[in-house]
């Protein structure tokens, strides 16, 4: 699902996937330093094993994400500081039009904004990232006098059962927000917010990024 050419949030296109992200006759031309986008997890998860990576623990995509910092975006305590656009989020009236005041009507080119202070890039915004935690509404609840560890969230039973009796599919954890996300629908862009997705239902605005071992060299 795309913006039309009123700028509108959803449009429903024929046979749109990762190769053809505007639907039926659309291609990767002139998108090639734009996030993958209509990949489900399990697309992200095999082209990370193949790479040699992983998809990161929420854990550890909020840490990748805060860069030291407790403010609430990555770059400060202001979502546009000076007027400046730090992140592709939506501009205008959600979801009836997007006046793309920053440059972009959808995904931008990887890079558009400044990195954070770990010198990553669009760690907010554009899409929204796959992690490897099934979805639970609590986080582990920090524990004094142990070992620091990475928590990751195991359970695909639970993720389902809270979506009732039509959530028979595991949901994962999706963070960043994207460029759908807005200040009155779904102020989602910030380090500490997430999103329950199922793991079969991709979409336009959903990509991700990988990781790998600070000893692997690669």
């Amino acid at each position: 699902m795309h913006g039309d050419a009123k700028r509108h949030a959803w449009r429903l296109l024929a046979d749109a996937n990762w190769r053809h992200p505007l639907g039926r006759g659309s291609d990767l031309r002139g998108l090639e330093d734009h996030p993958v986008v209509h990949v489900a997890y399990a697309d992200a998860q095999a082209y990370a094993r193949w790479a040699g990576k992983e998809l990161p623990t929420e854990a550890q995509w909020e840490f990748a994400a805060r860069a030291t910092s407790q403010d609430e975006y990555p770059w400060g305590a202001e979502l546009t500081p000076g007027g400046a656009y730090m992140a592709n989020t939506w501009q205008g009236s959600f979801p009836n039009e997007n006046t793309a005041e920053d440059g972009y009507l959808r995904t931008s080119p990887v890079g558009s904004y400044p990195p954070n202070l770990f010198g990553i890039f669009d760690m907010i915004g554009n899409v929204w990232e796959w992690t490897a935690d099934f979805w639970s509404p609590r986080h582990d609840r920090p524990r004094t006098h142990t070992i620091r560890r990475n928590p990751k969230i195991t359970n695909a039973v639970e993720s389902c059962l809270m979506f009732g009796a039509n959530g028979q599919v595991p949901r994962r954890v999706l963070k960043g927000g994207s460029h759908l996300c807005d200040p009155h629908h779904s102020p989602r862009y910030r380090p500490p917010a997430r999103l329950a997705r199922a793991i079969d239902n991709p979409a336009g605005d959903i990509g991700f990024r990988c990781v790998c071992s600070a000893t692997s060299g690669t």
